[in-house]
């Protein structure tokens, strides 16, 4: 019998696909708040700046968390923590359905009022000494809040445990492609989450889609526990505490995280927060779907192109002398996109700018792993992947608190446009900082492992 064609990608170990598989059926909850809930703030009435702390609530979590979750798989292995922190996630993926459930604040006023004064010592409270605090707790924005914060717990560990199991299982010629496979499997899940939140909420309803989304986030962590064994082996017995600030600050770490700090500031802090209000405002719509529906096609689009190119990027990076000119290409790739969207007014311009950004997003990141693997020692690599999440979430967490407010002063044109400069200034942090380590602009991944 015949072989099916690899085109030139061997078969990813096993563990690979199991990790794929779990963090696949996890990021439905992940992908399935952005088309929903920017217009969820109107009618639940909340703001725009409030949309935004929910949205990237998650990453600033993982500034404290990612560190910790680094050190833990540097010092305790892999499995656990990954199967914890999917645990989490399906957990905060709930949240959301409560914070749609629970009753509107205003409706327990008139319980407030029907109730006596409560005597406790000397001191009478009132309706409203413990309104207030109660309509707080019941408040849907405290509940979405909730529910990302748990969601930025569980996926520092899951971030820092996947990539450290890809470099455990790699060497220099696989190690490109490996990152790639990981990277796409755990994007793939956001795209179907985008197109959950879009069209199920727009044909059943937004409890429905954070439903479904919570029932495979919860399945996840079941198909880890069963198929992801122990790949890191520590290099000591030691098991000291882990601290937020215990992070790899060398020169390839900081390196990559700064690029992957842009990287994510313009593609998830600025797209993804701002483009169901980009569609609204310029009446694009995809198979008479609304604005919330439409943009969970064209994000899950953008993040399918990304997956399709992190494989790509990372095939070839192992099959080149130096990863530094495919990661290059790419920038390039993703700086044209933006500019094309700071231009779209059609469907097809949108298409278009969606398709390259995606690729040079999704091109970047698996050379991009495998470079920093390629240039850091396998005790710490947990601790490197840790710096890599904490400043990518740092661009990520301010790219919706700065895109959101500022659209309604500027446009979304100039927001765009300022995108655009983005990955060229990446490229050039990755050129400095490559150089200043190995004394080259273009590192051989052989000569630099050994």
């Amino acid at each position: 019998m015949s072989r099916l064609p690899t085109f030139g990608i061997a078969r990813p170990p096993t563990v690979l696909l199991a990790v794929i598989a779990s963090t696949f059926f996890v990021g439905f909850g992940g992908g399935v708040v952005f088309p929903i809930l920017p217009n969820l703030g109107a009618v639940l009435g909340i703001s725009a700046f409030m949309v935004g702390v929910i949205l990237s609530a998650n990453r600033w979590v993982r500034l404290v968390a990612n560190a910790p979750a680094g050190a833990l798989v540097d010092r305790y292995g892999t499995r656990k923590p990954f199967v914890y922190g999917l645990f989490i996630e399906g957990i905060a993926t709930l949240g959301y359905v409560v914070a749609l459930v629970m009753p509107p604040a205003e409706s327990l006023r008139w319980v407030a009022e029907a109730l006596p004064t409560i005597a406790v010592g000397s001191v009478a409270i009132g309706a409203n000494e413990w309104f207030t605090p109660v309509a707080v707790a019941v408040a849907p924005e405290t509940w979405f809040v909730l529910a990302r914060v748990l969601w930025g717990l569980g996926s520092a560990a899951v971030f820092a445990t996947a990539y450290t199991i890809a470099a455990d299982v790699s060497d220099s010629g696989s190690r490109g492609t490996n990152m790639g496979v990981v990277r796409g499997g755990i994007t793939m899940g956001f795209p179907a989450g985008l197109v959950l939140g879009g069209v199920v909420s727009s044909l059943a309803g937004n409890v429905a889609a954070f439903s479904v989304a919570a029932a495979f986030a919860l399945v996840a962590s079941v198909v880890a526990y069963r198929l992801v064994p122990e790949t890191h082996v520590t290099t000591d017995g030691e098991k000291a505490s882990v601290k937020p600030w215990d992070v790899d600050t060398s020169i390839p770490a900081v390196t990559v995280g700064f690029v992957n700090f842009g990287l994510m500031f313009a593609y998830i802090g600025a797209l993804f927060a701002t483009l169901v209000l980009f569609l609204g405002a310029n009446d694009i719509s995809l198979l008479g779907l609304n604005a919330q529906g439409t943009s969970g096609i064209f994000m899950a689009g953008t993040v399918v192109a990304a997956a399709t190119f992190m494989l790509i990027g990372g095939r070839v990076s192992d099959t080149r002398e130096s990863r530094t000119p495919i990661l290059l290409a790419f920038l390039v790739v993703s700086f044209a996109g933006f500019l094309f969207l700071a231009r779209a007014g059609s469907t097809l311009d949108l298409a278009l700018a969606c398709l390259f950004i995606g690729a040079g997003q999704g091109g970047t990141s698996g050379p991009m792993m495998a470079l920093l693997a390629d240039l850091t020692p396998d005790e710490r690599m947990g601790r490197a992947s840790g710096t890599n999440n904490v400043l990518g979430d740092v661009g990520g967490g301010l790219g919706p608190m700065v895109s959101l407010p500022l659209i309604d002063t500027v446009g979304f044109a100039p927001i765009y446009a300022a995108c655009a400069a983005i990955p060229l200034l990446a490229g050039i942090t990755l050129l400095l900082g490559v150089r200043r380590e190995t004394g080259t602009f273009l590192p051989g991944r052989v000569a630099t492992e050994a």
